[in-house]
């Protein structure tokens, strides 16, 4: 290891800024050049803290987001979202434009192997308002009752774009912006049928699957479904499991996309907030029972066309 490795790890702290679920990483420039060990060293405290954050790196630009994010795993692109111009993998998430993720969900569950992981970059922040709220949902698999837990190990949920998070109409994005977004990310319509208990693949935690693009359940009828959905949701989103973070110009959050949900607080009325997401591939989730999930939509003769 080189002196100046050994000088970034014992400059690196790791804070907890939550009890169940969050860390401030201190000491570390991001760039695509970090040494291996400290790529590792935030490998690990990501699956411990499950969302990380780094003040203060202005320097990054979305050329260097990217090579760092590299650094991580394989750059996912947004299935039906164009990427930024002259980026390869970023969204851009703009409030001008109808980038307003107020509900709580899981990145683009509504496909199979959806992300690992995202790494989200602040570029420009609101005065006040625009933070962002994440939930542990291995903590909230952990205080269900036992009767619950059992039922959640065996249920299956179907997730379908077809409801976009992001454009819900607001007073702040207009009807006809609203129906662009929505086009856009209806494009192609997906619908992916998850175990809604996943088992981590790193850690072997288990983690309630589950967030706004939850169609149904598999074997209910819709008005089950609805009250069964917002009972164990409701225990993704209890106080104890979040940590929310306000954000600075320059500030970078690494979330674990397997073990998270999150909600971008929409409480900022006309003020400019702008933030760009790299996501990193993932692998098809593993229920309790050693069932992966399936494919619904599209078909698979669809796919081909």
């Amino acid at each position: 290891m080189s002196e100046l490795t050994q000088n970034q790890q014992v400059q690196l702290e790791v804070v907890p800024v939550a009890g169940r679920i969050g860390a401030e990483v201190k000491g570390l420039r991001l760039s695509g050049d970090l040494d291996r060990e400290d790529v590792e060293a935030i490998q690990r405290a990501l699956l411990q803290h499950k969302v990380l954050f780094f003040r203060g790196q202005q320097h990054l630009d979305d050329e260097e987001q990217e090579r760092f994010a590299k650094l991580l795993g394989e750059l996912y692109a947004h299935p039906t979202v164009p990427v930024k111009e002259g980026s390869s993998s970023i969204l851009e998430l703009n409030s001008y434009h109808g980038g307003r993720a107020n509900s709580w969900h899981t990145d683009v569950t509504f496909v199979d192997a959806y992300p690992k992981a995202s790494i989200l970059r602040g570029v420009v922040i609101p005065a006040a308002g625009g933070d962002t709220v994440w939930a542990n949902t291995a903590a909230a698999y952990e205080d269900l009752p036992q009767e619950l837990r059992d039922l959640a190990d065996n249920l299956r949920a179907v997730h379908t774009n077809a409801y976009d998070y992001a454009t819900a109409i607001r007073k702040e994005v207009s009807e006809e912006d609203a129906k662009k977004s929505k086009a856009i990310f209806e494009s192609t319509v997906y619908e992916t049928e998850h175990p809604v208990v996943r088992v981590h693949p790193e850690t072997g935690e288990r983690h309630l699957l589950l967030g706004h693009f939850v169609k149904r359940f598999v074997g209910f009828r819709s008005p089950d479904s609805e009250r069964l959905f917002h009972i164990l949701q409701e225990h993704v989103t209890r106080l104890e499991n979040t940590v929310r973070w306000r954000w600075a110009e320059g500030d970078v959050a690494i979330w674990d996309n397997r073990a998270t949900q999150h909600y971008a607080v929409n409480d900022y009325g006309q003020q400019h907030r702008v933030v760009r997401r790299v996501t990193l591939a993932g692998d098809v989730p593993i229920g309790v029972d050693g069932r992966s999930s399936k494919v619904l939509k599209p078909e698979p003769s669809e796919q081909q066309q």
